[in-house]
């Protein structure tokens, strides 16, 4: 069913209900891990930027009866202020919705924010209670889920308050969720190869089943693979089965081969006498067989053969889900299967798409997170998903506008309604300066970059561009000395968010900018590749720079492999908005964004001129359907290797503003041709 936004409704005055997911690891009363904390400032500083009321709420850990302080959520609002450097109220009321609740929202001006206590101190709240789903929804006028990893669930603040609220919407989160996930399993690039793990096969019935409608290999690994295994008619030992399950994955490998779809299972497991109890604790394997398992010992990881025949599988791909590990993955001993199947996934040119849960976490605690394209915020909810289930948090507005239908996520659906243009006559009123900015990555001591701006001073004296170069921060001093009083101007490679702290190797906006910084480069590929950056952290040092005074040159872009799978579109426009989130319409009409095509990085690739256009035109209408007009006014550069040689025919394209430019930039005569837009 069609599912509208947080972009799709007006909240200026309105009390906005927002069910987050800040159920976040916590010892001692302190919170261990704020990634889920992070993902959610995107819709918050939509809401807050619309002028909306916005009243947040959420579960916290698993309260048996009824209000315990160690579930409280009262550090969640702590953290939450830091984030958003404003107070967010803490409705310290164990009832949830009791009087210091409405105290605390008919308080509330336009852009407050106040957090409900854990929504599971109420013991309705799983049971779905009607009455507690109405004092819940009395709090507020309409209602944004961005809880994906609560959403399977039919709760009070996930389904039972829609049926009071109106409109319903979703927030950023669920909506990238749904877009990536849903053209995999609608739309996948073949071959499609999905990968399911885990301990039980009757966890994932519905999956499996599911999915051999739609992919072209099925690798099975994990406990449940026992059961399959039982089925071929090997025997298994100790290892774990569902003896009620065996004629299910018998009729499963028949339907397979019916149906042409290939099943994958593990043909040698890593067997231990004993499960290792702690779970992480030094442990005997052996390796066999998978027909071959001792009768005394049982299977906690595939073997070495399996992981080679698995990892093939997967690096012949171009779309791979994975949900569920392949072993005993918490045991370093345990783990080398899991492992296996991560790093094919990190080493492919394909769409690869993890499901959340224990999936999530081993790619994490490899350090893998970051070669992916996708990793799901929740386990359940993308099991459910990929089962085909319909989410009851999801499923709960009236047909509106299909995700993504505005702006640049038609593509992604297939719908072939062309970009919005600007109309001739505003185009023609439009007059957006150029600005060519060199970056200089990790090059050039003090003295060579002297040299470097010396040699360019004279050659870009007459540029009708915008000239900058950002400069490593050991060349801050020669270079702002050299350029002092010219038409070329100082940037920076990266800053933090934070005004000062503990966080060795970083520097600050202020910093900055009294090194004589005007510019900042921000969400670089390679940041986002070697250094984790994300979306929402890139969003955080926008803030940053803005608040200071510093023009962020923030950049957007998607891997071939993105590309090939048509998610061009769906990504520049996400990562677009997301970045910007919390900037005033004026504030947005001074940056700076980079389409930065990352296969087109240092592989002496290019996309064509017509491709950069369309691409930076999809960027621009990401900025309109949220900022309006001022997307007239963003300047748009491209950065996927311009050069002396295709300057000239990039420039004289009508969206786009200008070049993110690397290697050319380290020479003085190349830089000098680009910023005349010289062929």
């Amino acid at each position: 069913m069609a599912k509208m936004t947080v972009e799709d409704i007006n909240v200026s005055g309105k009390r906005v209900l927002v069910r987050c997911d800040f159920n976040v690891p916590m010892k001692d009363g302190k919170i261990t891990n704020d990634k889920r904390i992070v993902a959610a400032l995107p819709t918050i500083k939509k809401l807050i930027a619309d002028g909306g009321k916005v009243i947040l709420c959420s579960h916290l850990g698993k309260p048996k009866n009824g209000p315990e302080a160690k579930f409280s959520l009262a550090p969640v609002a702590e953290r939450l202020s830091e984030y958003l450097g404003k107070t967010v109220v803490f409705a310290a009321d164990d009832s949830v919705v009791g009087e210091k609740a409405k105290a605390a929202v008919a308080a509330m001006k336009d852009g407050d924010v106040v957090l409900l206590e854990n929504t599971r101190f109420r013991k309705e709240e799983t049971k779905n209670v009607e009455e507690f789903s109405r004092d819940l929804a009395s709090l507020a006028d309409c209602y944004v889920d961005d809880a994906f990893g609560s959403c399977h669930r039919a709760h009070c603040s996930t389904e039972g308050v829609t049926k009071f609220l109106s409109p319903c919407v979703a927030g950023y989160l669920i909506g990238k969720e749904l877009s990536i996930m849903g053209k995999a399993l609608e739309n996948a690039d073949r071959p499609f190869v999905a990968v399911l793990g885990g301990a039980k096969v009757a966890d994932k019935l519905n999956v499996i089943e599911n999915l051999l409608e739609k992919v072209d290999t099925l690798i099975i690994g994990g406990g449940m693979a026992f059961t399959f295994l039982k089925a071929q008619g090997y025997e298994i030992g100790k290892s774990l089965l569902d003896e009620t399950k065996i004629d299910y994955c018998r009729d499963m490998l028949e339907k397979a081969k019916a149906k042409g779809v290939k099943i994958l299972l593990p043909v040698d497991t890593v067997c231990v006498s004993e499960f290792p109890n702690p779970i992480d604790a030094p442990v005997e394997t052996v390796c066999v067989d998978a027909d071959k398992i001792p009768a005394d010992m049982e299977g906690c990881d595939i073997g070495p053969k399996s992981c080679a025949l698995f990892a093939e599988a997967v690096k012949s791909a171009k779309t791979v889900i994975w949900n569920g590990p392949m072993g005993v993955f918490e045991n370093p001993t345990l783990a080398a299967g899991t492992l296996a199947v991560a790093k094919a996934m990190a080493e492919s040119d394909a769409v690869t798409i993890i499901g959340g849960g224990d999936s999530a976490a081993a790619v994490e605690q490899m350090g893998l997170g970051d070669k992916m394209t996708h990793i799901s915020t929740g386990g359940g909810a993308s099991l459910e998903y990929l089962e085909g289930k319909t989410l009851p948090g999801v499923n709960t507005e009236p047909p509106g506008r299909p995700w993504g239908r505005s702006g640049a996520f038609a593509r992604l659906r297939g719908d072939n309604t062309p970009v919005r243009t600007v109309d001739d006559k505003r185009r023609d009123e439009i007059m957006r300066k150029p600005i060519i900015a060199g970056n200089w990555k990790m090059n050039k001591t003090p003295a060579e970059a002297r040299a470097l701006v010396e040699a360019l001073v004279p050659l870009a004296a007459d540029a009708q561009c915008d000239v900058v170069v950002c400069t490593p921060a050991v060349d801050f001093a020669a270079v702002s000395e050299v350029i002092r009083g010219t038409n070329i101007k100082l940037g920076a490679q990266n800053m933090h968010w934070k005004e000062s702290g503990a966080y060795t190797g970083e520097l600050s906006a202020d910093m900055l900018k009294a090194c004589g910084v005007e510019y900042v480069i921000l969400g670089h590929s390679e940041r986002r590749q070697y250094f984790g950056e994300t979306d929402t952290t890139v969003n955080l040092r926008v803030l940053a720079a803005v608040k200071a005074g510093l023009t962020p040159i923030i950049c957007v872009g998607e891997k071939k492999e993105e590309r090939e799978a048509g998610y061009t579109d769906a990504l520049v426009s996400y990562q677009t908005k997301i970045a910007l989130s919390g900037l005033t319409a004026d504030e947005v009409r001074h940056v700076v964004i980079a389409y930065e095509p990352v296969w087109a990085i240092g592989t002496g690739l290019t996309a064509t001129d017509e491709q950069a256009n369309e691409t930076i035109g999809v960027i621009r209408e990401a900025v309109r359907s949220v900022y309006g007009d001022a997307a007239d006014d963003v300047r748009i550069q491209y950065g996927g290797s311009m050069n002396p040689k295709n300057c000239k025919g990039l420039m004289a394209q009508p969206e786009i503003d200008g070049g993110l430019i690397g290697g050319a930039s380290l020479r003085a005569e190349d830089f000098s041709k680009v910023v005349h837009f010289d062929a």
